[in-house]
């Protein structure tokens, strides 16, 4: 019988929008902001056992971070917080594209730092700072609490690659085509919830964790925060304003809050402001639906276990054929048009679908001259580099908290992958956080490997499906290690 041992709880929450304008991160072109919708926020939540089990999860209103960042965050943090064990501290983003990055996008060279924003390098410094200060106020405001999980249902994401006749697929391909037959996937409309609580079972604060990246305003010129921010400003107005929410990204790799098979039709503008703000609804209602029963439920003294290791990957590799056909392909391309006027091409055709009145995104074609280009270069690298370096190595996170479960990795994860965990996973309920660790591009399924497309090619991410498999297999693992007892029986809370 596992040892019921009371836990520690802290939250803590800054503001991490900068001033003036950036370079808002997440496309293949520059968009200097012009103004903010909502502001951009960090937010830790601190866990503490009696018997010494330690976790911080912080979320931030970013795109994304290689690791590296994350290391420099633990090295930071290493003289301030000499009693935490610094691995116990992960960090994921809820992958809005309208925040600056914290470094240029290696190998996208056309994308130089703009004289007249703010640098990368600059915002980088100002946000480690910042992100120190919210983990050293969650770690030292912990104070005995309680937890309580629910699954709410709210729908928002929808599989965002439409599929031809032909066999290909194409992300936001149009649906009004005589030869679309359906989307590439499913969806998922559970929102997984953790509820935390004071010693008189007051609320202080959500896990919230959905398969949609949050990210209607990304084709927009606005700093957000996107449908996270919005729902935590609504969350506030519920519960106070010292309540806060952790919001995490299931897998969902192949995930938008768009319905494209509906076609725009009969629903708000997902592409801007008005879907913010239906999907803040909807997701609080889902929360508010699950509260009732989840706070008299309230477990005080659940396991809590985290455990971290480093896994191996096997990248996702270029065949001889594939080299061949790419080498080829970019000859002509060249050929016809040079990248750098291909690069120009595309971003005069990127402005002029912004004008379109009434228009919705996305603005750029990933079928552009310039992205073909850069889609065959991908190919030409990796069997280059392949040789050298065949294999990824990833951090992994794995956290029990009574019967629940979370379980990391640094991907676009497509949501195969995250229901083949849940669906084996010991715990009552999992939580899968993407992109947390850093930024490793997408991990598409072997059907979007097999259409193509983007977010199927290699230029999309280093690992493949049979990586995605792998995944899998270590990460049920790990997870279910924590609910055994010798003899494999499993236990609970």
């Amino acid at each position: 019988m596992t040892k019921k041992e009371r836990i520690k709880i802290g939250w803590a929450e800054v503001d991490i929008t900068p001033e003036g304008k950036i370079d808002l991160a997440g496309q293949y072109y520059h968009r200097v902001s012009d103004g903010v919708h909502s502001r951009l926020s960090a937010t830790a939540l601190a866990l503490e056992s009696e018997g010494g089990a330690q976790a911080v999860m912080v979320t931030l209103d970013l795109v994304g971070f290689r690791s590296d960042f994350q290391e420099e965050l633990r090295a930071l943090l290493r003289p301030r917080l000499p009693e935490l064990d610094l691995a116990r501290i992960f960090l994921n983003v809820i992958h809005t594209h309208n925040a600056p990055g914290v470094e240029l996008i290696r190998g996208i060279g056309w994308l130089t730092q703009l004289p007249d924003v703010l640098s990368a390098a600059d915002y980088r410094a100002f946000l480690l700072e910042k992100i120190s200060v919210a983990v050293i106020s969650a770690w030292r405001n912990r104070k005995p609490g309680g937890v309580a999980n629910a699954l709410g249902f709210a729908r928002v994401g929808h599989c965002r690659r439409a599929v031809y006749a032909d066999g290909t697929a194409e992300m936001y391909g149009r649906t009004d085509r005589a030869d679309f037959v359906g989307m590439e996937g499913g969806e998922d409309s559970g929102v997984e919830l953790l509820f935390t609580f004071d010693e008189k079972s007051a609320p202080t604060g959500l896990i919230l964790n959905l398969a949609c990246p949050s990210q209607v305003m990304e084709a927009t010129y606005k700093i957000s925060s996107d449908f996270i921010g919005e729902t935590r400003r609504l969350l506030k107005r519920r519960f106070g304003e010292q309540f806060h929410t952790l919001g995490q990204i299931s897998a969902a790799g192949c995930q938008s809050p768009r319905d494209l098979a509906r076609n725009y039709k009969g629903e708000p503008d997902f592409w801007h402001e008005d879907g913010v703000t239906e999907i803040g609804k909807r997701l609080s209602a889902a929360v508010e639906n699950v509260f009732a029963s989840a706070a008299a439920n309230i477990n005080y003294t659940p396991v809590l276990r985290h455990n971290v290791r480093t896994i191996s990957l096997p990248r996702r590799r270029a065949s001889y054929q594939d080299y061949h056909d790419a080498q080829k392909k970019l000859t002509e391309l060249e050929a016809k048009t040079p990248e750098d006027e291909a690069y120009r091409r595309f971003c005069d055709e990127v402005q002029r679908n912004e004008k379109i009145h009434g228009g919705h995104g996305p603005y750029d074609s990933k079928l552009h001259h310039f992205v073909l280009i850069q889609n065959n270069k991908a190919v030409i690298a990796r069997y280059h580099d392949q040789e050298k370096h065949p294999s990824f190595e990833m951090e992994l996170h794995v956290l029990r908290l009574g019967n629940i479960a979370f379980a990391t990795n640094p991907f676009e994860l497509y949501l195969d992958f995250g229901q083949q965990i849940k669906a084996r996973s010991a715990a009552e309920q999992t939580f899968i956080v993407q992109l947390c660790g850093g930024t490793n591009g997408y991990l598409p399924s072997e059907r979007a490997e097999r259409l193509g497309g983007y977010g199927g090619l290699i230029i999309n991410g280093n690992i493949g499906s049979e990586g995605g498999k792998k995944l899998v297999d270590e990460t049920v693992t790990s997870l279910n290690a924590l609910f055994a007892l010798p003899g494999g029986k499993v236990i609970t809370a």
